[in-house]
């Protein structure tokens, strides 16, 4: 195996410059191409001999050559600085600034669509101006249109208008939707495989990856990510070919869809379906069949047998798991995630894990269930690779295996989505709005312009509130996986049948009668009751965040006196 190298990759140094000198002028080759088709049609480009649907299409040739030759010279540029960058990147907290920066301008970028498509939305159509069809969609606004709506707003740009044009169609609008959604499934499992890999080494007394990267081995996913499109991709000769292949995209596929029902904050959601937690729990349940097929696929016995506990687990787990989130359900009385996040908004008080004794019991039903169902240590017993080598994953290799760890990552965080959402206020701050637009009142700023949009946006309530919280939740579930032992299948399913099930079938009835004690029939003695558990549990929860934070601050003050000898020392300069 020590003999074994790709085959375009050499040792010698004289070979390496050599590719890194075709690579450069390669992308010089590109991007100058690109470049010049942009200014070959924008020097051609003339409005008064085009027709008006034909000049968005001929402008939109001129942005995407001029973006396409701009991305080829920054590689470019990039191969050939590559030292200085990888310098810059090896100082200490630059990677994360970058990522932190990242998410916060992924976050506003897609604040700033939504701006830009209310805008055009709320554009009155010009009347006696032809139609024309555009993928079966007829458009209401014309170019003139769209100018004379910036014109009003003080912007007097008309290339602008021509670039709005088409984000007036539904179809554009998905398929940036969709793009963004796509765009952050990938950083799930690149960040979470990292994260998880930090964690487990700092629980163990080690470092982790230390070395690709930089900055704590920032680039060790995107290397590993590399290495698996790079390997030999096996089918077993024993096993069904189509079916292996198949169960590869059952299992990855259901979560992206769940992804599409799952709201970022009240108006950051692909689809706002009325049963949208319906529709997420469906395409969670269809994992299932992936991961039995690849075990029955792969003609393994090992895997057979790690796609059998999968199904006994997860069919089991399903059923407290959705009695649990009937209790939220009724607190709010819709299926609809939106209309659920928003009764509990203003204040951490309000948040329905703090609403009764029945629900904050219920959150802990429902995380439990959750860790089984998406396969997480307690419950890993379709891998448990002590036992069964590898569970149903034993015949995979190369880019299908890190298929099935992408879909149980996307997975690990739409469950912690939704137990923000359904529990935790969803994307609601702690803090009261109301709170928020007294002091953007104090300090003589608008809450309703510009500026005290985007502060009631980050502080208020909106995605990256939401990402916080199911982030927390995210690390929980890597935390446990590397702190409790692996049980046995016969404890796991005595633990689901005889011990979960009859609890959540407990806290579903006193549920029920307590709301119908306290909001219909209005038992004065009740409601006082509930009352005063309303307040312990919201102090139980101050305190438990309090001491979070506390530990989380002593544990970064002292991280040097808290573990083995290995983390003693920085491994690596700026580490």
């Amino acid at each position: 195996m020590s003999q074994i190298t790709l085959p375009w990759i050499e040792k010698s140094p004289e070979t390496l410059s050599g590719y890194r000198r075709k690579a450069i002028l390669l992308l010089f080759v590109l991007a100058v191409g690109h470049l010049g088709i942009a200014l070959v049609s924008l020097f051609a480009f003339k409005p008064g001999q085009l027709a008006d649907w034909k000049i968005p299409f001929v402008l939109a040739l001129v942005l995407g050559a001029s973006l396409a030759g701009m991305a080829f010279t920054a590689g470019a540029f990039g191969v050939v600085f590559y030292r200085i960058i990888g310098k810059f990147l090896r100082w200490s907290y630059v990677a994360f600034a970058l990522f932190l920066g990242g998410v916060v301008g992924a976050c506003l970028i897609v604040w700033l669509h939504a701006e830009i498509f209310t805008f055009i939305k709320g554009l009155s159509a010009a009347e006696g101006e032809h139609r024309v069809w555009l993928l079966a969609v007829p458009y209401d606004h014309t170019v003139r249109n769209i100018y004379a709506g910036l014109e009003a707003i003080g912007v007097e740009v008309p290339v602008l208008a021509y670039a709005l044009w088409p984000l007036q169609f539904e179809f554009i609008r998905d398929l940036v939707a969709l793009g963004g959604i796509i765009g952050f499934i990938s950083i799930i499992p690149a960040f979470g495989i990292w994260w998880e890999r930090k964690v487990s080494a700092r629980i163990q007394s080690r470092m982790g990856p230390m070395r690709v990267g930089g900055w704590h081995g920032w680039l060790q996913s995107p290397a590993d990510g590399l290495k698996l499109i790079f390997k030999e991709d096996i089918i077993p000769p024993e096993g069904d070919p189509l079916l292996f292949r198949l169960a590869v995209y059952i299992t990855f596929v259901p979560p992206i869809c769940a992804f599409l029902a799952l709201p970022f904050a009240a108006a950051w959601v692909f689809r706002d379906l009325d049963v949208a937690l319906i529709f997420i729990l469906a395409m969670l349940g269809i994992e299932v069949v992936g991961v039995i097929l690849a075990g029955w696929a792969s003609n393994n016995k090992w895997a057979v047998y790690g796609s059998m506990r999968e199904a006994c687990q997860m069919v089991s787990y399903e059923i407290p798991m959705g009695m649990s989130l009937l209790i939220p359900i009724m607190m709010a009385g819709s299926l609809k995630l939106t209309d659920i996040a928003g009764a509990q908004a203003g204040g951490f008080w309000n948040w329905f894990v703090f609403a009764n004794p029945w629900c904050f019991i219920a959150f802990f039903t429902y995380y439990c269930a959750a860790l089984a169902s998406c396969k997480r240590a307690p419950f890993d017993l379709p891998e448990s690779e002590s036992e069964l080598v590898a569970g149903f994953l034993t015949e995979y290799s190369g880019f299908r295996w890190s298929l099935f760890f992408f879909g149980e990552y996307a997975a690990m965080f739409i469950v912690a989505g939704l137990a923000v959402i359904l529990f935790l206020g969803g994307w609601s701050s702690p803090i009261p709005e109301a709170w928020i637009n007294s002091f953007l009142t104090a300090v003589g700023a608008s809450p309703d312009g510009f500026f005290g949009t985007l502060a009631r946006g980050l502080l208020a309530g909106g995605p990256i509130i939401f990402v916080l919280k199911a982030t927390f939740l995210f690390y929980v579930q890597l935390w446990v996986r590397w702190t409790l032992p692996r049980v046995r299948i016969d404890q796991v399913l005595y633990a689901c049948v005889q011990v979960m099930l009859p609890l959540v079938m407990v806290l579903l009835l006193a549920n029920t009668l307590w709301i119908l004690g306290t909001d219909h029939l209005q038992w004065g003695w009740l409601n006082v009751i509930d009352g005063i558990l309303h307040w312990i549990l919201v102090g139980i929860g101050v305190i438990v965040a309090l001491a979070i934070l506390c530990i989380a601050l002593y544990g970064f003050k002292n991280n040097k006196r808290l573990v083995g000898q290995l983390a003693v020392v920085d491994q690596l300069p700026g580490s």
